[in-house]
């Protein structure tokens, strides 16, 4: 039976290289995907990897219709036997919908990537319809690590390198952004705090928090009893 399937996980634990690796293992026996994409680091109508992979898909802006789209490719006698979806946070819940149509009324599978939720771990819109639509879940097990070497469960923006937590919910931006907008992963613990890879190498560079140098330790007055 076919299935909506929504791969999830925090930005850089690999979901578009998943979605690469899908697309040429099943072409590679023959089957024919239609990919969408939506505001991929690439550029419009791009899937693309960190890795450096990168592919031509259809890009899903406002207000495009996934099963129309889908119908009408068909009719025209295209072939179409799966659907990659990247990016999918990104698409509002109605297209979320009109993936689960094709599924239903078309019998495609639908492979879905994207993260859950945004850098105030919110959910997207789009995610939360995927996780309550979708015929299977998966979390992604190639693990995104935060600075500190822990699991990262949370994406943050990050502005020069400082943790911002207003703004749109969709900026585009990436990994190692430097003094632009850009996006880091974090654990929960480090992201409550607000504390990026940068803060906390500042921390670490305070004079507040030096060890304090030998000699001074041997002019303090010791305790007496």
């Amino acid at each position: 039976m076919p299935e909506l399937v929504f791969f999830s996980g925090t930005m850089d634990c690999g979901k578009s290289t998943l979605a690469l690796q899908i697309e040429h293992n099943r072409s590679a026996r023959g089957l024919q995907g239609m990919i969408f994409t939506r505001d991929d680091r690439a550029g419009e109508g791009k899937l693309s990897s960190r890795l450096g992979l990168v592919t031509d898909a259809v890009e899903a802006a406002e207000g495009f219709d996934f099963y129309a789209y889908l119908v009408g490719h068909l009719s025209k006698g295209g072939r179409c036997d799966y659907v990659i979806a990247d990016e999918a946070q990104f698409l509002a819940p109605e297209q979320i919908d009109q993936l689960a149509r094709v599924v239903d009324d078309l019998e495609l599978d639908v492979f879905a990537f994207g993260i859950t939720t945004d850098f105030r771990s919110k959910l997207f819109p789009g995610s939360q319809r995927l996780v309550e639509l979708a015929d299977r879940v998966e979390v992604l097990q190639v693990e995104a690590l935060c600075w500190c070497g822990a699991r990262a469960t949370h994406n943050a923006r990050t502005v020069g390198g400082e943790m911002v937590v207003e703004g749109a919910q969709v900026v585009v931006g990436d990994v190692n952004a430097g003094d632009e907008v850009g996006y880091e992963v974090l654990c929960r613990r480090h992201h409550r705090r607000r504390m990026t890879a940068a803060t906390a190498r500042a921390a670490a560079l305070s004079p507040d928090v030096l060890p304090v140098p030998a000699e001074e330790l041997s002019d303090r007055p010791t305790a007496r009893s």
